[in-house]
């Protein structure tokens, strides 16, 4: 009996075994097959963002630029009022300056007070050369007749503080086409200033006559006016570059001959000697062709937005160069 049982009991167990084992791979076979639909197939390409993704990035990316070019035009903005309005007040103040210097060292038309300025210099320039401006688009006779009254006026200074040589340089060469109006304007300022018993004058340029034509001894005080122009300086560097090579080719002149000693005195026998001080009127530095080799060891002065030609510019002119140490290039 109790092995029909045990037999029976095996039989049932291996029934249920294989009705339990049905039961499994059915539930695997179907977990396999639902898993199918979510898994790649090998063969697949990768999954792709959607069709709407790639306008949200390019609107966002455009969106992030333009708040930066707007952040910069703003700092732009902001840097460049503040920049503005600080030339504007530095303008304002030196304006302001400049007209009560003027008033308080007004000299009144009369060389006494010129002197009495300068008599706690040290030193005073033995050449003094000046740039004035005329447009070359604007020669009308009002024009002519300001830089007229410009050289007039800063020849009569020159005169005043006992300053030998006035040279003065114009981009143009209207200066040197008038000779006899500048040479009579400035007599006119003389006797304004000195009365009848006045320095005397001579007005010069390079390549033309002298006025008035030499005769006799000058007078004990006497200004010289030189006059020259762009040209002056371009024209004479190459005449003098081009004798000195037909001189070299010809055998008259030597190439270990030419030096900077040579060139220096053809150079300023044919324009002018070297000034001690250039000054400009305006309110930055500008040279405007002014001839180069004059100018090696110049003391060049400007002063700071200044723009008219002012008694008070040619004062602080002459103080820079009294306090200025000549290293001469050293």
């Amino acid at each position: 009996m109790k092995s029909k049982t045990i037999r029976c009991y095996q039989r049932r167990r291996g029934k249920g075994c294989s009705m339990y084992g049905r039961r499994v791979r059915m539930i695997v076979v179907r977990h396999a097959n639902s898993s199918q639909s979510y898994l790649p197939k090998p063969n697949d390409p990768p999954p792709t963002l959607g069709s709407n993704s790639r306008p949200q990035r390019r609107s966002r990316l455009g969106l992030r630029r333009f708040i930066l070019n707007q952040i910069h035009v703003l700092i732009f903005a902001i840097m460049h009022g503040i920049f503005s309005l600080y030339i504007k007040i530095r303008q304002t103040w030196n304006v302001v300056g400049y007209q009560i210097s003027s008033v308080v060292k007004y000299h009144h038309g009369t060389p006494q007070y010129i002197k009495k300025d300068l008599v706690g210099l040290t030193k005073k320039p033995k050449h003094l050369s000046v740039i004035l401006k005329l447009e070359e688009n604007h020669r009308t006779k009002a024009d002519v007749e300001r830089l007229l009254d410009e050289v007039a006026e800063i020849a009569t200074w020159c005169a005043c503080a006992e300053i030998p040589m006035l040279s003065v340089y114009e981009k143009t060469g209207i200066l040197k086409k008038h000779m006899p109006r500048v040479y009579d304007a400035v007599n006119q300022k003389f006797a304004f200033y000195f009365g009848p018993e006045h320095p005397g004058l001579s007005v010069t340029s390079p390549h033309k006559e002298d006025l008035p034509a030499p005769f006799g001894e000058k007078p004990k005080e006497h200004l010289r006016l030189h006059l020259i122009s762009e040209q002056d300086g371009r024209d004479s560097m190459v005449d003098l570059t081009r004798t000195l090579a037909e001189m070299s080719q010809r055998g008259k002149l030597s190439p270990h001959d030419i030096s900077m000693e040579l060139i220096d005195a053809e150079l300023s026998e044919g324009i002018m000697d070297e000034p001690d001080l250039l000054l400009t009127f305006g309110p930055y530095l500008e040279l405007s062709g002014y001839p180069p080799w004059q100018i090696r060891l110049t003391e060049i002065f400007c002063l700071q937005d200044n723009e008219r030609v002012g008694y008070q510019v040619f004062l602080k002119a002459l103080q820079h160069y009294g306090r200025a140490q000549m290293r001469h290039g050293k």
